[in-house]
């Protein structure tokens, strides 16, 4: 987590306006450690302005808003701060959405009712750069992205047999913990094998490494 706070906490805005589910969110998240909820905004512009005036580490940013929505809120953001972390947090689950949220620069994408644990891991994802997409949507990415016929999978015959099942795995969601669990190896292992296989396919996270193999038709 980063230590922007004084008391080590990460700090989050949240952008959503429905007041059910931002006031849902501010108790939920406001429970879990080394977060600090700093603000809330109800549309798209306040949240622009709030993002400038509290400079936040994470912002939580629904898509469909008022005034601005929040892709280009989240455009808006990044320009002025790149270093601030955007996590889509929308019922949206169509790929045209999930595609134009993580070009406008969002670092992780959750639909709403995952639960708060899983929210924690998409934005210590974020924070340490290698995003979050959640399973729910990433057969629509696949959907929308895979071109006509067999995908070419030949970019990923680099891959040691045990990265292909890594990586079949990150496709599904899964955290590094789980991962490792699943397959009965130490976290710092599943850490190393990631790593491997984001250096063998030039991407730069998890996300663009599942969206490459779902293009690929790998999964």
């Amino acid at each position: 987590m980063s230590n922007s706070e004084p008391n080590g906490a990460t700090t989050v805005l949240i952008v959503e306006d429905d007041p059910m589910m931002q006031a849902g969110l501010e108790v939920a998240l406001g429970m879990l450690p080394d977060l600090e909820i700093v603000g809330s905004a109800a549309d798209g512009v306040a949240g622009v302005l709030a993002a400038k005036r509290l400079q936040p580490d994470v912002v939580l940013m629904d898509i469909a808003m008022p005034r601005m929505d929040g892709i280009e809120a989240t455009v808006q953001i990044k320009r002025s701060r790149p270093q601030t972390r955007v996590i889509m947090l929308t019922s949206y689950t169509n790929g045209t959405e999930v595609i134009a949220a993580l070009a406008s620069g969002a670092d992780a994408y959750c639909v709403k009712g995952s639960s708060p644990d899983t929210v924690l891991f998409a934005i210590e994802a974020a924070l340490a750069g290698t995003g979050y997409l959640d399973p729910l949507v990433a057969r629509q990415v696949f959907d929308r992205l895979k071109p006509p016929g067999k995908g070419n999978t030949q970019v990923f015959g680099t891959l040691s047999i045990r990265e292909l099942e890594v990586l079949r795995l990150v496709v599904e969601g899964m955290s590094n913990q789980e991962i490792a669990d699943a397959l009965t190896l130490s976290q710092n292992t599943i850490k190393t094998h990631v790593r491997s296989i984001m250096n063998k396919l030039s991407v730069d996270d998890r996300v663009q490494a599942a969206v490459k193999a779902l293009r690929a038709g790998l999964v």
